[in-house]
């Protein structure tokens, strides 16, 4: 059985989220939150919340034991883009573009 816990409108640029994401694909629920632990970006503590939630669902509403829970998909879409400017010399602006992320972690246990 496969559980998913979703969290939207992040901080996190996508981009950066998928370097957190990669190391932690296909290990095991507590592994993952281990590395997340020690891993120095600031996101990690986003990317953790959201694997606990899941590995909670599992738990609580259908029992299974967060030893056997493995992190089988986990991924980022882009979410809506804040638009800034900048001002320039000459009356100009550059834009900035302040990206945000929908992460969605999926993890299932052991089949016996």
């Amino acid at each position: 059985m496969e559980v998913k816990a979703v969290v939207r409108d992040t901080g996190i640029t996508p981009r950066k989220a998928r370097f957190l994401l990669d190391m932690v694909r296909g290990k095991s629920v507590a592994e993952a939150l281990i590395m997340l632990e020690f891993t120095p970006s600031p996101s990690a503590k986003t990317v953790a919340k959201v694997i606990k939630s899941a590995a909670a669902d599992a738990e609580n509403v259908f029992q299974m034991p967060i030893e056997d829970l493995t992190v089988v998909k986990i991924f980022a879409d882009e979410a809506r883009t804040m638009k800034r400017f900048r001002s320039r010399s000459r009356g100009r602006v550059s834009p900035i573009l302040k990206r945000s992320s929908h992460i969605t972690v999926i993890v299932a246990g052991q089949e016996s």
